[in-house]
């Protein structure tokens, strides 16, 4: 195998179908391996023990990167080593036996429901791009999109008379997602501003589509407007659109779908802002209580 990190990306790309992103960062952190192999004079992936892995870890750790940042290089690496396994590159998994850094446990940010209505209502919002700009805010909060999926939206993805949008999540993996009265509402007004044509549901002045990085300007300008103080990202809608829904009683199984994720432990992250509903419902219901 001439090169092992073209031969994965191709993998991941082919027979894995992994998004683009997923294979950008990939590509970043096994050729930030194979830089730090060369500087030591290791002859590539193949070469490499695990004494040598535990040594990159350690270089990372130096330069300051987190717990989880370093965490996903490692896992990289794993999967890319198990592939070489696989194929016969190399006999043994050496990235299997080095210990990554226990992360700490983040809990989640998310914003009140009163805070979350008055950014989504986008009633500080002003200039020519304010339809958007509530369209976007709007369905973030509604639908608990990522930000990802979000710029990523086409037209033909939304079903209208439905309410509902059809997104293309992490591992490609397809999924239905509601979206409310007020979503709809705010989507109808940008998209006849914008004009009933295919393509990219939210776009720049220039008819292209939005960017990721132009998403989180927009969510943070229009919080700042709306006077809310704490940091605020398109992920906290999507924190606060699972935390609300949890929180006045849906099922953990149904926001698991809703969000797009693969296992039920991610989603129970957001068990712990339920406490003041558990114990109200053990009031209510314990005859003891």
């Amino acid at each position: 195998m001439n090169d092992p990190l073209a031969a994965f990306l191709r993998h991941l790309s082919v027979e894995r179908n992994a998004s683009d992103h997923t294979l950008r960062s990939y590509r970043s952190d096994l050729t930030e391996f194979q830089r730090f192999l060369a500087e030591r004079g290791v002859a590539g992936v193949a070469a490499a023990d695990g004494r040598t892995m535990r040594a990159w870890l350690v270089a990372l750790h130096a330069r300051g990167l987190d717990p989880a940042s370093i965490g996903r290089k490692l896992a990289a690496l794993r999967s890319c080593c198990r592939f070489l396994v696989r194929r016969g590159a190399i006999e043994r998994n050496h990235a299997r036996d080095v210990r990554g850094p226990r992360p700490p446990r983040k809990l989640v940010t998310f914003l009140p429901i009163d805070e979350a209505t008055q950014l989504v209502k986008g009633r500080a919002v002003a200039g020519a791009n304010r339809p958007r700009d509530v369209a976007i805010l709007e369905l973030l909060y509604a639908s608990g999109l990522r930000v990802s999926e979000l710029s990523g939206l086409d037209v033909d993805a939304l079903d209208r008379a439905d309410r509902s949008v059809r997104v293309l999540g992490k591992g490609r993996k397809e999924r239905i997602v509601p979206y409310g009265e007020h979503a709809s509402r705010a989507l109808d007004a940008w998209l006849e501003a914008r004009g009933e044509h295919p393509g990219p549901v939210f776009t720049n002045p220039r008819g292209r589509r939005l960017t990721v990085r132009s998403i989180y300007t927009i969510v943070r300008r229009a919080a700042r407007a709306a006077g809310i103080t704490r940091p605020v990202s398109p992920h906290t809608l999507r924190h606060s659109f699972a935390t609300h829904l949890l929180d006045n009683g849906a099922d953990l199984r149904m926001i698991q779908e809703l969000l797009g994720h693969s296992r039920l432990s991610t989603t129970q992250r957001y068990t712990h802002v339920a406490a003041d509903q558990l114990m109200k419902i053990y009031d209510k219901a314990h005859p003891r209580a």
